[in-house]
Formats: C-alpha cells, structure tokens, sequence
C-alpha cells in the first residue's frame, strides 16, 4: 500500500528563515512498518506524534542512513527490511543544502534480505557511489534517541561515534578517513590472528592505520577546539559544558607536528604486534579515545550527573554544534530528535523550539503527545502517525 503526503504551499515566514539542509521529499520502500510510503515536505520542522509503536522512530531511522553509519538504531541492514521483504529495502529523498540545489540521495540493499546482504548500495543523482561514506558530501545530520539518555554511562565506542557524526558537518571526506582506517584495522588484526603474515603486509597496513588515524585524530579535536567557546557560553538554560577528546594519539598532536605523530604511531604499532596477536584489534589508535564532556556549572564530569542533566548537556552540545555549523557554513544540520522533549520542562522545551526556529534547522520531532510541541505552532508542519499510516495534521 502507497502512502503518500504532499504539503508544500503555504510555509510560515519561509522567506525569513535562515538557510538549512533540508529533506522535501522523502520515500521509504519495504522499510520497517512501511511498505511504500512518500513525504513531500517543507523546510519547516516536522513534528510525527502518535502512540508509542505506530512507527514514528522508523521514519526518523530511515532517515538516518542517508548517512555514513548503521543509522540511529545501530541495526543490521537486515534487520531494517519490513517483514515478509524479499527485494531489500530502499530509502530516497530529495535534499537542499546551503547553495539551495537539490539533490537526490537514495540507499538500501538490493536482492534477497539475507545475511549476504549486509552491505548497502549508495546513489546521489542517479550515480553509483563506492559507499556510505559520500553521503556524508550531501547532507549533515545529527540526531538524539533515547537511547543516548545513556551516552556517558556507555562504552567509549558510542561517544566516538556522536563525535564523528559532528566532525562530519565540517569535514565530509572525515568519513571516507574513518572507514578507511577501520578497514586498516581489521585487515592487520586478521593478518596478526592467522599468524606467519608477510612483515611488509603489515607494515603497509601499519602505514595506512597511521595516515589516516592521524587524520582522524587531528578533525576531532579541530571539532573540539571549534566547539568550545559556544558550548562555554551555553544555550539557553541547558548547562554550560567542556568537551575533550581523551585518547594517546590525540595527546601526541598535543606536543609534535602531525608528520612526527605518523612515525610515533607506525612504531608503537609495529612494536605491539605480538601483543596485538593475542588480544586483537590494536592497543593504540583513534579506535580507543574517548570523548569527555565537563557539567561547567556542576564542576562534574558528564557520567557523574543525574540523567536529566546528561540529557541536558548532549543538547547543549548538539545546539552548539548547529549554532557554530550555521554560522561557519551558513546552514544548520538537519537534526533528528527522537522523544527529545519527553523529560525537559517547560523553560527547556521552549528554549529548545526558539533554539531550532532562530538556527533555521530542519528538525524532525517525534512525541506521543502533540501539545508538547504547541509552543511551535505554524511555524512547524505537523503529521499525525497511526499504525504505519501518516497523514497531514497541520
């Protein structure tokens, strides 16, 4: 069954709206709990309000992997067919940026929704990409999930992932590096497992880790040094924060060239291989910082305040890095923000709604109750979902 929403005419003030990426068509094809469906949108935020299950985060997911990753719900492309699938799953759209040309963007698997197919195809104006990396050169997205409620208190992995997400809205060929040199990683670490591997295999791969790692390393802390003086400002009433990149090679670049830095982490690890061989992976490497942030007023590190306050400050961070995107790029990331304002009160919520309208960011909300978004009022399109159905609301 075809669903389809089409709402262009009468936007709100659109002339007066700063500039920002923006999705005005977006189509979905054995997706989750949607077999075909099509958006046809404006620049205005979007809010979808239904009951819980009626398939609001899969539309915000779907949306995620018009980016490098595995989208916002860190599932297997297998997974994310719709039930009963047997051609794959496709997600389209067509996306404005800041020089106001659309583009149209599409990704999915094709053939059969088995376990051979966990590798996903990548289009941009009908032209076949080598992979989800390009995405990153046509649209910058960031999105919050419940989920991230517990960003501080998870492992390292998921904050380096948060982090590169931001790097990507400054630096697109970031996840071309990334991809590159986790693919570096796992060939040296399958070579080291098998044992009696050619030294000058490895030590190619060493050198491929140690460019590109290097690379990596440098985009993260430029995004943190970037990031400081809004996130020391703070917006609104979310809180004022520090944010680190806490890792050995990034101390490296602390105190020697980029050059010096490459040589230092090509030997450290040629000398760790045989420790590398029974461990796996790597000891050192961009694959092991961390990401630290600081509650400024609290004087407390991130993992050691309530929930709230965590939640609080990955707002903080994400409505910085929008702010500083806009004002450097002239276009404010598209940001997904899944039951975001579930736990805020009153003053947040609205801080958080002028925040999104002043920035010009297209913001794709999800609720169960659609009067916590009335503080938007025309100036956001609102779309009622039911059990996979979606239908203009206002």
């Amino acid at each position: 069954m075809l669903h389809a929403l089409t709402r262009h005419q009468g936007e709100p003030g659109h002339a007066d709206r700063p500039a920002g990426y923006a999705i005005h068509r977006l189509a979905l094809t054995d997706f989750r709990s949607y077999t075909h469906l099509r958006l046809d949108v404006d620049a205005r935020p979007v809010v979808l309000f239904g009951a819980n299950g009626a398939g609001k985060t899969n539309v915000l997911e779907a949306i995620s992997f018009l980016a490098p990753g595995r989208g916002l719900r860190r599932s297997r492309l297998t997974d994310v067919a719709r039930r009963g699938a047997t051609t794959g799953w496709a997600v389209a759209a067509e996306v404005v940026g800041p020089d106001g040309v659309p583009a149209d963007i599409g990704t999915g698997t094709v053939g059969e929704t088995d376990a051979a197919s966990e590798r996903r195809a990548v289009r941009i104006d009908e032209a076949a990409q080598r992979g989800p990396a390009s995405l990153a050169e046509v649209l910058t997205l960031v999105w919050l999930t419940p989920q991230m409620d517990r960003l501080f208190q998870d492992d390292a992995t998921a904050r380096r992932r948060f982090l590169d997400r931001l790097v990507f809205g400054y630096d697109p060929l970031h996840a071309r590096r990334v991809a590159a040199y986790e693919r570096a990683l796992r060939q040296r670490a399958r070579l080291l497992r098998t044992g009696g591997a050619n030294p000058g295999w490895l030590t190619a791969l060493e050198e491929t880790m140690a460019e590109y790692g290097i690379a990596v390393a440098a985009a993260r802390r430029e995004l943190v040094a970037r990031l400081e003086g809004g996130l020391a400002q703070g917006v609104g009433p979310f809180p004022r924060a520090a944010i680190a990149v806490d890792g050995t090679v990034e101390n490296w670049l602390d105190g020697m060239a980029a050059v010096d830095a490459e040589f230092a982490f090509r030997a450290a690890l040629a000398e760790s291989r045989s420790r590398d061989a029974e461990s796996g992976g790597a000891a050192v490497g961009p694959h092991r910082s961390d990401m630290a942030v600081q509650h400024l007023a609290n004087d407390l590190p991130a993992p050691l305040c309530s929930t709230g306050e965590q939640k609080a400050l990955l707002i903080s961070i994400v409505l910085a890095d929008a702010r500083l995107k806009a004002a450097r790029r002239r276009a404010a990331p598209l940001l997904l923000l899944d039951e975001v304002v579930a736990h805020l009160d009153g003053e947040r919520r609205t801080a958080l709604f002028d925040e999104i309208l002043a920035l010009g960011a297209q913001a794709w909300l999800t609720g169960t109750d659609r009067d916590a978004f009335s503080p938007l009022g025309d100036a956001a399109q609102f779309l009622a979902v039911d059990g996979g159905r979606i239908s203009y609301a206002g």
